[in-house]
Protein backbone atom coordinates (compact mmCIF):
# COMPACT_ATOMS: atom_id res chain seq x y z
CA UNK A 1 0.00 0.00 0.00
CA UNK A 2 3.25 2.47 0.92
CA UNK A 3 4.05 1.75 -2.49
CA UNK A 4 1.39 3.33 -3.92
CA UNK A 5 0.76 5.89 -2.45
CA UNK A 6 4.62 7.12 -3.04
CA UNK A 7 4.49 6.29 -6.39
CA UNK A 8 0.82 7.77 -7.08
CA UNK A 9 2.24 10.88 -5.24
CA UNK A 10 5.24 11.51 -7.11
CA UNK A 11 3.80 10.58 -10.33
CA UNK A 12 1.32 13.16 -9.87
CA UNK A 13 3.68 16.02 -8.87
CA UNK A 14 5.56 15.05 -12.22
CA UNK A 15 2.33 15.54 -13.61
CA UNK A 16 1.76 19.33 -12.42
CA UNK A 17 5.10 20.04 -13.09
CA UNK A 18 4.56 18.70 -16.54
CA UNK A 19 1.41 20.55 -17.32
CA UNK A 20 2.94 24.00 -16.25
CA UNK A 21 6.16 23.58 -18.07
CA UNK A 22 3.96 22.84 -21.39
CA UNK A 23 1.94 25.99 -20.29
CA UNK A 24 5.56 27.69 -20.01
CA UNK A 25 6.63 26.53 -22.98
CA UNK A 26 3.78 28.54 -25.16
CA UNK A 27 5.35 31.81 -24.13
CA UNK A 28 8.96 30.80 -25.31
CA UNK A 29 9.61 32.55 -28.49
CA UNK A 30 13.39 33.90 -28.39
CA UNK A 31 16.95 33.12 -27.67
CA UNK A 32 16.64 35.57 -24.54
CA UNK A 33 13.78 33.95 -22.69
CA UNK A 34 15.24 30.73 -23.45
CA UNK A 35 18.49 30.95 -21.63
CA UNK A 36 17.77 34.19 -19.16
CA UNK A 37 14.05 34.55 -19.00
CA UNK A 38 13.88 38.23 -20.44
CA UNK A 39 15.60 39.64 -17.41
CA UNK A 40 12.46 39.19 -15.47
CA UNK A 41 12.73 36.66 -12.64
CA UNK A 42 11.79 38.50 -8.89
CA UNK A 43 13.83 37.75 -6.20
CA UNK A 44 12.32 34.89 -4.46
CA UNK A 45 12.14 33.08 -7.67
CA UNK A 46 15.96 33.64 -8.07
CA UNK A 47 16.39 32.67 -4.86
CA UNK A 48 14.63 29.11 -5.10
CA UNK A 49 16.14 28.34 -8.53
CA UNK A 50 19.67 29.33 -7.16
CA UNK A 51 18.47 27.00 -4.03
CA UNK A 52 17.13 23.97 -6.42
CA UNK A 53 20.65 24.51 -9.08
CA UNK A 54 23.00 23.93 -5.79
CA UNK A 55 21.22 21.39 -4.19
CA UNK A 56 21.22 18.58 -6.62
CA UNK A 57 21.85 14.66 -6.01
CA UNK A 58 25.54 16.01 -5.29
CA UNK A 59 23.63 16.39 -2.22
CA UNK A 60 21.35 14.02 -1.60
CA UNK A 61 23.39 11.20 -3.04
CA UNK A 62 27.03 11.69 -3.78
CA UNK A 63 26.50 13.87 -0.17
CA UNK A 64 25.22 10.64 1.76
CA UNK A 65 27.60 8.73 0.04
CA UNK A 66 30.02 10.66 1.33
CA UNK A 67 28.77 10.63 5.26
CA UNK A 68 28.23 7.12 5.40
CA UNK A 69 32.05 6.55 4.94
CA UNK A 70 33.40 9.97 6.41
CA UNK A 71 30.46 10.80 8.97
CA UNK A 72 30.68 14.40 10.06
CA UNK A 73 33.82 14.96 8.37
CA UNK A 74 32.03 14.95 5.10
CA UNK A 75 30.47 18.62 5.89
CA UNK A 76 33.79 19.82 4.29
CA UNK A 77 32.00 19.58 1.20
CA UNK A 78 29.37 21.73 1.56
CA UNK A 79 30.91 24.11 3.06
CA UNK A 80 33.07 25.07 0.40
CA UNK A 81 30.18 26.01 -1.05
CA UNK A 82 28.90 28.10 1.87
CA UNK A 83 32.49 29.98 1.18
CA UNK A 84 31.72 30.37 -1.98
CA UNK A 85 28.31 32.13 -2.03
CA UNK A 86 29.57 34.38 0.38
CA UNK A 87 32.06 35.68 -1.45
CA UNK A 88 29.77 35.58 -4.67
CA UNK A 89 27.31 38.44 -2.67
CA UNK A 90 30.21 40.93 -2.93
CA UNK A 91 29.85 40.03 -6.88
CA UNK A 92 26.24 39.72 -7.53
CA UNK A 93 25.24 43.04 -8.20
CA UNK A 94 28.93 43.30 -10.80
CA UNK A 95 27.42 40.07 -12.15
CA UNK A 96 23.75 41.27 -12.98
CA UNK A 97 25.23 44.93 -14.20
CA UNK A 98 27.46 43.08 -16.77
CA UNK A 99 24.08 41.24 -17.78
CA UNK A 100 25.17 38.78 -20.03
CA UNK A 101 24.66 35.22 -20.88
CA UNK A 102 26.98 32.94 -20.32
CA UNK A 103 30.59 33.08 -17.68
CA UNK A 104 31.91 32.97 -22.00
CA UNK A 105 30.57 36.91 -22.44
CA UNK A 106 33.12 37.90 -19.22
CA UNK A 107 35.93 36.09 -20.50
CA UNK A 108 35.63 37.62 -23.90
CA UNK A 109 35.52 40.72 -22.46
CA UNK A 110 38.87 40.71 -20.38
CA UNK A 111 40.70 37.84 -22.64
CA UNK A 112 39.96 37.44 -25.80
CA UNK A 113 37.63 35.32 -28.08
CA UNK A 114 39.90 31.96 -27.17
CA UNK A 115 39.60 32.08 -23.27
CA UNK A 116 35.46 32.49 -24.88
CA UNK A 117 35.93 29.07 -26.65
CA UNK A 118 38.48 27.22 -23.88
CA UNK A 119 35.86 28.26 -21.07
CA UNK A 120 33.11 27.08 -23.10
CA UNK A 121 34.57 23.57 -23.94
CA UNK A 122 35.49 23.10 -20.28
CA UNK A 123 32.08 24.20 -19.25
CA UNK A 124 30.09 21.62 -21.81
CA UNK A 125 32.57 18.85 -20.49
CA UNK A 126 31.83 19.71 -16.66
CA UNK A 127 28.19 20.00 -16.93
CA UNK A 128 27.52 17.13 -18.97
CA UNK A 129 29.29 15.31 -16.27
CA UNK A 130 26.63 16.58 -13.82
CA UNK A 131 23.63 15.98 -16.04
CA UNK A 132 24.81 12.52 -15.97
CA UNK A 133 24.85 11.59 -12.38
CA UNK A 134 21.70 13.14 -11.75
CA UNK A 135 20.23 10.60 -14.68
CA UNK A 136 22.03 8.28 -12.76
CA UNK A 137 20.83 9.34 -9.16
CA UNK A 138 17.00 9.63 -10.31
CA UNK A 139 17.85 5.69 -10.99
CA UNK A 140 18.34 5.30 -7.38
CA UNK A 141 15.42 6.96 -6.37
CA UNK A 142 13.02 5.16 -8.48
CA UNK A 143 14.45 2.04 -7.69
CA UNK A 144 14.03 2.54 -3.85
CA UNK A 145 10.65 4.15 -4.29
CA UNK A 146 9.35 0.47 -6.32
CA UNK A 147 11.27 -1.42 -3.35
CA UNK A 148 14.02 -2.48 -6.72
CA UNK A 149 10.77 -3.64 -8.83
CA UNK A 150 12.05 -0.75 -11.00
CA UNK A 151 16.11 -1.08 -11.70
CA UNK A 152 18.21 1.34 -11.54
CA UNK A 153 19.22 0.90 -15.41
CA UNK A 154 15.56 1.95 -15.58
CA UNK A 155 14.73 4.43 -13.39
CA UNK A 156 18.31 6.01 -15.01
CA UNK A 157 16.45 6.24 -18.41
CA UNK A 158 13.12 7.40 -17.12
CA UNK A 159 14.73 10.85 -15.20
CA UNK A 160 16.86 11.19 -18.82
CA UNK A 161 13.55 11.55 -20.33
CA UNK A 162 11.76 13.89 -17.98
CA UNK A 163 15.16 16.00 -17.55
CA UNK A 164 15.61 16.40 -21.53
CA UNK A 165 11.97 17.19 -22.06
CA UNK A 166 11.44 19.65 -19.44
CA UNK A 167 14.58 22.11 -20.68
CA UNK A 168 14.09 21.41 -24.14
CA UNK A 169 9.85 22.72 -23.09
CA UNK A 170 10.88 26.35 -22.05
CA UNK A 171 14.50 26.75 -21.17
CA UNK A 172 14.91 28.87 -18.45
CA UNK A 173 11.37 29.95 -18.44
CA UNK A 174 10.90 26.57 -17.42
CA UNK A 175 13.69 25.74 -15.12
CA UNK A 176 13.05 29.13 -12.93
CA UNK A 177 9.36 28.40 -12.22
CA UNK A 178 10.04 24.46 -12.08
CA UNK A 179 12.18 25.39 -9.36
CA UNK A 180 9.81 27.61 -6.99
CA UNK A 181 7.44 24.42 -6.29
CA UNK A 182 10.48 22.59 -6.04
CA UNK A 183 12.87 24.45 -3.64
CA UNK A 184 9.66 24.90 -1.26
CA UNK A 185 9.27 21.49 -1.16
CA UNK A 186 12.88 20.52 -0.79
CA UNK A 187 13.10 22.72 2.42
CA UNK A 188 10.20 21.40 4.01
CA UNK A 189 11.10 18.08 3.87
CA UNK A 190 14.20 18.30 5.40
CA UNK A 191 13.15 20.43 7.92
CA UNK A 192 10.62 17.88 8.75
CA UNK A 193 12.49 14.62 8.30
CA UNK A 194 15.08 15.08 10.12
CA UNK A 195 13.67 14.53 14.05
CA UNK A 196 11.55 11.49 13.29
CA UNK A 197 15.20 10.40 11.44
CA UNK A 198 17.16 11.15 14.66
CA UNK A 199 14.62 9.41 17.29
CA UNK A 200 14.31 6.59 14.78
CA UNK A 201 18.09 5.58 15.53
CA UNK A 202 17.84 5.89 19.03
CA UNK A 203 19.03 9.95 19.67
CA UNK A 204 20.96 12.31 18.55
CA UNK A 205 23.90 10.48 21.39
CA UNK A 206 23.49 7.14 20.44
CA UNK A 207 25.17 7.43 16.95
CA UNK A 208 28.77 7.43 18.97
CA UNK A 209 28.06 3.58 20.52
CA UNK A 210 27.37 2.56 17.09
CA UNK A 211 29.38 4.55 14.30
CA UNK A 212 33.36 4.07 13.88
CA UNK A 213 35.25 6.81 16.39
CA UNK A 214 36.42 8.23 12.89
CA UNK A 215 33.03 9.79 12.13
CA UNK A 216 33.80 12.05 14.71
CA UNK A 217 36.56 13.60 13.45
CA UNK A 218 37.61 16.73 12.17
CA UNK A 219 39.32 14.82 9.18
CA UNK A 220 38.36 11.22 9.06
CA UNK A 221 41.56 9.01 8.85
CA UNK A 222 39.68 6.93 6.06
CA UNK A 223 41.01 10.13 4.11
CA UNK A 224 43.77 8.29 3.58
CA UNK A 225 47.60 9.04 3.85
CA UNK A 226 46.87 13.04 4.12
CA UNK A 227 42.92 13.46 6.26
CA UNK A 228 43.51 16.77 6.35
CA UNK A 229 44.80 17.12 2.64
CA UNK A 230 41.86 14.77 1.06
CA UNK A 231 39.20 16.53 3.68
CA UNK A 232 40.09 20.32 2.18
CA UNK A 233 40.25 19.13 -1.36
CA UNK A 234 36.91 18.61 -1.12
CA UNK A 235 35.85 21.66 -0.10
CA UNK A 236 38.43 23.39 -2.57
CA UNK A 237 36.61 21.55 -5.52
CA UNK A 238 32.96 22.54 -4.31
CA UNK A 239 34.38 26.81 -3.50
CA UNK A 240 35.85 27.01 -6.42
CA UNK A 241 32.82 25.27 -8.66
CA UNK A 242 30.73 27.71 -6.75
CA UNK A 243 32.16 30.76 -7.31
CA UNK A 244 32.69 30.41 -11.23
CA UNK A 245 29.45 28.17 -11.90
CA UNK A 246 27.66 29.53 -14.79
CA UNK A 247 24.49 28.27 -13.75
CA UNK A 248 24.15 30.56 -11.05
CA UNK A 249 25.83 33.56 -13.14
CA UNK A 250 23.48 32.91 -15.51
CA UNK A 251 20.08 33.29 -12.92
CA UNK A 252 21.91 36.58 -11.75
CA UNK A 253 21.54 38.08 -15.13
CA UNK A 254 18.00 36.73 -15.40
CA UNK A 255 16.90 38.61 -12.20
CA UNK A 256 15.21 41.87 -12.56
CA UNK A 257 17.64 44.26 -11.20
CA UNK A 258 21.09 44.09 -9.51
CA UNK A 259 19.41 44.65 -6.38
CA UNK A 260 17.57 41.99 -6.41
CA UNK A 261 20.19 39.77 -7.62
CA UNK A 262 22.17 40.49 -4.38
CA UNK A 263 19.32 40.43 -1.97
CA UNK A 264 18.70 36.78 -3.58
CA UNK A 265 22.45 35.12 -2.74
CA UNK A 266 21.62 36.71 0.71
CA UNK A 267 18.89 34.03 1.22
CA UNK A 268 20.08 31.54 -1.08
CA UNK A 269 23.17 30.69 1.44
CA UNK A 270 20.75 30.30 4.97
CA UNK A 271 18.74 27.74 2.29
CA UNK A 272 22.10 26.05 1.52
CA UNK A 273 23.21 25.54 4.66
CA UNK A 274 20.49 24.09 6.11
CA UNK A 275 19.55 21.74 3.56
CA UNK A 276 22.87 20.80 3.21
CA UNK A 277 23.36 19.97 7.05
CA UNK A 278 20.27 18.59 7.49
CA UNK A 279 20.94 16.08 4.54
CA UNK A 280 24.78 14.60 6.36
CA UNK A 281 22.69 14.26 9.35
CA UNK A 282 20.11 12.37 7.96
CA UNK A 283 22.55 10.04 6.32
CA UNK A 284 24.24 9.28 9.32
CA UNK A 285 22.00 8.38 11.35
CA UNK A 286 20.32 7.06 8.36
CA UNK A 287 23.80 4.79 8.99
CA UNK A 288 23.09 4.03 12.61
CA UNK A 289 19.22 2.48 12.39
CA UNK A 290 20.86 0.12 8.80
CA UNK A 291 23.89 -1.32 11.24
CA UNK A 292 22.29 -1.69 14.35
CA UNK A 293 19.10 -3.75 12.22
CA UNK A 294 21.45 -5.35 9.99
CA UNK A 295 20.12 -3.91 6.71
CA UNK A 296 22.99 -3.59 4.61
CA UNK A 297 21.68 -0.44 2.47
CA UNK A 298 23.28 1.07 -0.38
CA UNK A 299 25.67 4.14 1.15
CA UNK A 300 24.01 6.11 -2.17
CA UNK A 301 20.56 5.36 -0.91
CA UNK A 302 21.00 6.27 2.62
CA UNK A 303 18.53 9.14 2.77
CA UNK A 304 16.16 7.67 0.32
CA UNK A 305 16.26 4.39 2.87
CA UNK A 306 15.33 7.00 5.63
CA UNK A 307 12.25 8.23 3.88
CA UNK A 308 10.93 4.56 2.84
CA UNK A 309 11.94 3.60 6.27
CA UNK A 310 12.18 5.86 9.24
CA UNK A 311 9.61 8.34 9.07
CA UNK A 312 5.83 9.06 8.80
CA UNK A 313 3.98 7.69 5.43
CA UNK A 314 3.03 11.72 4.40
CA UNK A 315 6.82 12.56 5.46
CA UNK A 316 8.10 9.93 3.50
CA UNK A 317 6.31 10.83 0.24
CA UNK A 318 7.60 15.15 0.87
CA UNK A 319 11.16 13.75 1.11
CA UNK A 320 10.91 11.48 -1.74
CA UNK A 321 9.15 14.40 -3.50
CA UNK A 322 12.21 16.36 -2.73
CA UNK A 323 14.84 13.71 -3.69
CA UNK A 324 12.83 13.65 -7.05
CA UNK A 325 12.43 17.30 -7.19
CA UNK A 326 16.37 17.80 -6.67
CA UNK A 327 17.15 15.35 -9.45
CA UNK A 328 15.05 17.13 -11.89
CA UNK A 329 15.41 20.69 -11.07
CA UNK A 330 19.56 19.96 -11.11
CA UNK A 331 19.69 17.96 -14.45
CA UNK A 332 17.27 21.14 -16.18
CA UNK A 333 19.74 23.48 -14.77
CA UNK A 334 23.05 21.44 -16.11
CA UNK A 335 21.54 21.01 -19.28
CA UNK A 336 20.56 24.59 -20.04
CA UNK A 337 23.52 26.46 -19.10
CA UNK A 338 26.28 24.09 -21.95
CA UNK A 339 23.51 24.45 -24.25
CA UNK A 340 23.73 28.10 -23.97
CA UNK A 341 27.04 27.87 -24.21
CA UNK A 342 26.87 25.82 -27.66
CA UNK A 343 24.83 28.39 -28.78
CA UNK A 344 25.98 31.61 -27.68
CA UNK A 345 29.52 31.20 -27.23
CA UNK A 346 30.41 28.69 -30.37
CA UNK A 347 27.22 29.40 -32.78
CA UNK A 348 26.45 33.07 -32.10
CA UNK A 349 30.63 33.95 -31.82
CA UNK A 350 32.17 31.82 -34.71
CA UNK A 351 29.59 30.65 -37.01
CA UNK A 352 26.28 33.04 -37.43
CA UNK A 353 26.43 35.98 -35.10
CA UNK A 354 23.01 37.67 -36.55
CA UNK A 355 20.47 34.42 -36.50
CA UNK A 356 17.10 34.83 -36.14
CA UNK A 357 15.76 34.55 -32.89
CA UNK A 358 13.37 32.08 -32.92
CA UNK A 359 15.98 29.92 -35.17
CA UNK A 360 18.22 30.22 -32.43
CA UNK A 361 15.50 28.81 -29.36
CA UNK A 362 15.20 25.79 -31.70
CA UNK A 363 18.69 25.20 -32.17
CA UNK A 364 19.27 25.29 -28.91
CA UNK A 365 16.37 22.60 -28.02
CA UNK A 366 18.10 20.27 -30.47
CA UNK A 367 21.71 21.16 -28.60
CA UNK A 368 19.73 20.13 -25.51
CA UNK A 369 18.54 17.01 -26.78
CA UNK A 370 22.11 15.74 -27.87
CA UNK A 371 23.89 17.05 -24.71
CA UNK A 372 21.00 15.05 -22.83
CA UNK A 373 21.66 12.04 -24.91
CA UNK A 374 25.57 11.87 -24.44
CA UNK A 375 25.01 12.19 -20.54
CA UNK A 376 22.86 9.43 -20.38
CA UNK A 377 25.29 7.38 -22.58
CA UNK A 378 27.95 8.24 -20.12
CA UNK A 379 26.30 6.65 -17.34
CA UNK A 380 24.57 4.20 -19.92
CA UNK A 381 27.15 2.62 -21.04
CA UNK A 382 29.15 1.72 -17.90
CA UNK A 383 25.70 0.11 -16.28
CA UNK A 384 25.99 -2.02 -19.25
CA UNK A 385 29.15 -3.22 -19.03
CA UNK A 386 28.66 -4.00 -15.84
CA UNK A 387 31.53 -1.18 -14.45
CA UNK A 388 31.03 0.54 -10.78
CA UNK A 389 29.69 4.14 -10.92
CA UNK A 390 30.33 6.40 -7.74
CA UNK A 391 28.04 9.30 -8.05
CA UNK A 392 30.75 11.34 -5.40
CA UNK A 393 33.83 10.24 -8.12
CA UNK A 394 31.62 11.64 -10.80
CA UNK A 395 30.73 14.94 -8.95
CA UNK A 396 34.30 15.13 -7.95
CA UNK A 397 35.60 14.98 -11.58
CA UNK A 398 33.36 17.76 -12.22
CA UNK A 399 33.64 20.49 -9.50
CA UNK A 400 37.65 19.91 -10.10
CA UNK A 401 37.83 20.12 -13.78
CA UNK A 402 35.25 23.73 -13.97
CA UNK A 403 36.73 24.71 -10.59
CA UNK A 404 40.37 24.80 -11.84
CA UNK A 405 39.64 25.64 -15.35
CA UNK A 406 37.11 28.32 -15.20
CA UNK A 407 37.30 29.57 -11.76
CA UNK A 408 40.27 31.36 -10.91
CA UNK A 409 40.46 33.62 -14.44
CA UNK A 410 36.50 34.06 -14.02
CA UNK A 411 37.03 35.43 -10.36
CA UNK A 412 40.31 37.59 -11.60
CA UNK A 413 38.17 39.06 -14.22
CA UNK A 414 35.77 40.52 -12.22
CA UNK A 415 37.70 41.36 -8.70
CA UNK A 416 41.51 42.07 -10.45
CA UNK A 417 42.15 44.86 -12.59
CA UNK A 418 45.59 44.04 -13.28
CA UNK A 419 44.42 40.33 -14.89
CA UNK A 420 45.04 40.02 -18.43
CA UNK A 421 44.66 37.92 -22.00
CA UNK A 422 47.86 36.13 -21.49
CA UNK A 423 47.43 35.41 -18.20
CA UNK A 424 43.84 34.36 -18.29
CA UNK A 425 44.40 32.22 -21.22
CA UNK A 426 46.88 30.56 -19.66
CA UNK A 427 45.34 29.67 -16.08
CA UNK A 428 42.35 28.20 -18.52
CA UNK A 429 44.25 26.39 -20.62
CA UNK A 430 46.97 25.10 -18.25
CA UNK A 431 44.35 24.28 -15.36
CA UNK A 432 42.11 22.35 -17.85
CA UNK A 433 45.26 20.34 -19.11
CA UNK A 434 46.47 20.04 -15.31
CA UNK A 435 43.21 18.11 -13.99
CA UNK A 436 43.24 15.60 -16.95
CA UNK A 437 46.53 14.85 -17.09
CA UNK A 438 46.40 14.02 -13.05
CA UNK A 439 42.59 12.55 -12.94
CA UNK A 440 42.49 11.03 -16.17
CA UNK A 441 46.04 9.88 -17.99
CA UNK A 442 47.93 9.64 -14.91
CA UNK A 443 46.17 6.78 -13.10
CA UNK A 444 46.11 5.00 -16.44
CA UNK A 445 49.72 5.44 -16.93
CA UNK A 446 51.41 5.58 -13.53
CA UNK A 447 49.02 2.93 -11.50
CA UNK A 448 51.96 2.14 -9.07
CA UNK A 449 52.25 5.85 -7.87
CA UNK A 450 48.52 5.78 -7.18
CA UNK A 451 47.27 5.31 -3.40
CA UNK A 452 43.97 5.05 -2.36
CA UNK A 453 42.51 7.29 -0.04
CA UNK A 454 40.37 5.24 1.78
CA UNK A 455 40.22 1.58 3.01
CA UNK A 456 37.10 0.97 0.78
CA UNK A 457 38.77 3.09 -2.26
CA UNK A 458 35.33 5.08 -2.06
CA UNK A 459 37.54 8.35 -2.06
CA UNK A 460 39.33 7.01 -5.39
CA UNK A 461 43.01 7.35 -5.65
CA UNK A 462 45.63 9.85 -5.80
CA UNK A 463 49.10 10.44 -7.35
CA UNK A 464 51.54 9.56 -3.75
CA UNK A 465 48.03 10.26 -1.67
CA UNK A 466 48.06 14.19 -2.92
CA UNK A 467 44.93 15.31 -4.27
CA UNK A 468 45.17 16.52 -7.90
CA UNK A 469 43.20 19.59 -7.00
CA UNK A 470 46.20 21.11 -5.19
CA UNK A 471 48.83 20.52 -8.13
CA UNK A 472 46.33 22.09 -10.30
CA UNK A 473 45.07 25.24 -8.35
CA UNK A 474 48.81 25.81 -7.66
CA UNK A 475 48.75 25.97 -11.63
CA UNK A 476 46.31 27.47 -12.43
CA UNK A 477 46.47 30.43 -10.30
CA UNK A 478 49.84 31.02 -10.76
CA UNK A 479 49.85 31.47 -14.51
CA UNK A 480 46.97 34.02 -14.36
CA UNK A 481 49.17 36.19 -11.66
CA UNK A 482 52.16 36.16 -13.51
CA UNK A 483 50.92 36.03 -17.43
CA UNK A 484 49.58 39.14 -15.94
CA UNK A 485 52.17 40.63 -14.39
CA UNK A 486 54.31 40.06 -17.24
CA UNK A 487 51.95 41.35 -19.92
CA UNK A 488 51.02 44.52 -21.00
CA UNK A 489 47.67 45.57 -18.76
CA UNK A 490 44.52 45.98 -20.63
CA UNK A 491 42.54 48.84 -22.35
CA UNK A 492 40.96 51.06 -19.86
CA UNK A 493 37.86 50.69 -21.67
CA UNK A 494 38.11 47.10 -21.19
CA UNK A 495 38.33 47.36 -17.57
CA UNK A 496 35.72 50.51 -17.72
CA UNK A 497 32.91 47.64 -18.99
CA UNK A 498 33.56 45.10 -16.03
CA UNK A 499 34.04 47.53 -13.35
CA UNK A 500 32.18 51.16 -13.89
CA UNK A 501 33.05 53.91 -12.60
CA UNK A 502 31.44 53.53 -9.21
CA UNK A 503 29.79 50.89 -7.59
CA UNK A 504 25.97 51.85 -7.45
CA UNK A 505 22.97 50.00 -7.79
CA UNK A 506 23.80 47.58 -5.32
Amino acid sequence: MDLIVIGSAIAGYLLVLTVLNFMRAKKVQTGEQMMVASRSLSMWVVVFTLVCTWIGSGTFIAGAEYAYYAGWSSLWMPAGAWIGIAIIYFLAARIRRFGQYTVGDILEARYGKFARLFGAVAIIISFTTIVAYQFRAGGYIINVVTDGKVSVEVGQAVSALFVILFTGLGGMVAVAYTDLPNGIVILLACIISVPFVVLKAGGLEHAKEVLPAGHFAVFSPDFGRFPMLKGLSYCLSTLFLLLGIQSMYQKFYAARTPKEARGAVLLWIVGTIVVEVIVIVIAIYARVFDLEHGLGWDPRSMVLQAARHMVPLPVGVLLLGAATAVVISTGMNYLLSPSTNCIRDIYQRFIKPDDDPKRLAALQKIVILVLGVVAFLMVYIPTHYGLSISVLQYAYFAYTIYGVAITPALIAALAWRRATRVGGLLSIALGTITVIFLEVIVPRAFPEIMQSASKEDIFGKDPFGIPGIFVALIVSCSSLVLGSLLSKPQDKEVIKRIFGDSETNR
